[in-house]
């Protein structure tokens, strides 16, 4: 086999393959930097509980529209706001940490939905919504993930300021007076929103047990190759869209899950960078340079 055949052919060849890329470059464009931001706020099993919270959403959308797309996509959007603001909510009114609150609710969401989608569907219908297909995507579906990546760009462009201070002083922007104290709660809320539309967008394609990996490793990733926000949220995009590629020429060529096949490349370049690469890494911690001397 020569090179053409395996790393090109696929996609010149057949259209439903450069859907699932063109899917992909969206949600990487999408998920780069809500996940890098996701790791600056220490919240990385937020995203976790976030995917599982849109499950019953989907399942109800699914049961009153079938595979419906656009169905689906508002119940998941409105069911893992529902936890956020839920979770959130409580944090605040009780004693209970955040993330105690986000365990609690996604755990029931996550038990909810699939109940939902046993009681009528079938075991096929159930593996449909929980881990996504890919190389299904539609061209509704590829609009729609578009669609989220650039209002997660465009809103990240918007409010940048404040977020980045938000990642290193949570506090500050709610404790200030006047109007930083509502920028901060604004802030909060938005980055919210961004996080269930994208994975939103990403069970779309991955199912809501996978749509979490293609935000959080290739951010986590990122950390080992770059320190500035900015070049940490490119490093993720490039990151999460080669994982992509491998990905899905895994699946094409091997005959695999195309979900399980992208997290899992992802998941070794997670690896290779945790070993290799140029900051903070295993490799820099074991063999440090030389420093120089004056």
């Amino acid at each position: 086999m020569t090179l053409y055949d395996f790393a090109a052919a696929p996609f010149l060849e057949f259209g439903f393959m450069r859907r699932a890329l063109a899917a992909c470059l969206a949600l990487s464009l999408g998920c780069g930097p809500v996940g890098v931001l996701l790791v600056l706020r220490r919240m990385s099993l937020m995203g976790d509980a976030m995917s599982h919270a849109v499950l019953p959403g989907a399942a109800i959308g699914f049961l009153a529209a079938g595979l419906s797309l656009w169905a689906m996509s508002i119940g998941g959007f409105l069911a893992g706001l529902a936890v956020a603001l839920l979770a959130g909510l409580v944090s605040r009114v009780t004693a209970l940490r955040e993330d105690a609150s986000f365990a609690a609710f996604y755990l029931i969401s996550l038990a909810g939905g699939v109940l939902i989608v046993s009681l009528r569907g079938s075991n096929v219908d159930l593996m449909h919504v929980l881990f996504g297909t890919i190389l299904a995507v539609d061209d509704a579906g590829l609009l729609l993930v578009a669609g989220i990546a650039t209002v997660t760009l465009l809103t990240l462009a918007l409010l940048y300021r404040p977020l980045v201070v938000e990642c290193f002083d949570p506090g500050f922007l709610r404790t200030a007076g006047g109007t930083g104290g509502r920028l901060g709660t604004l802030c909060h809320l938005v980055f919210l929103v961004l996080v269930v539309l994208n994975l939103v967008g990403g069970f779309q394609a991955l199912g809501t047990l996978m749509a979490v990996g293609l935000m959080m490793l290739p951010a986590a990733s990122a950390r080992f190759w770059a320190e500035g926000i900015a070049t940490l949220a490119l490093t993720a995009m490039a990151l999460a869209f080669a994982s992509g590629i491998g990905g899905l020429l895994l699946s094409f060529h091997l005959n695999l899950p195309s979900g399980p096949s992208i997290v899992l490349v992802a998941g070794a370049g997670y690896l290779l960078s945790l070993a290799l690469g140029p900051v903070g890494s295993l490799r820099t911690r074991w063999f440090p340079g030389r420093h120089l001397e004056a």
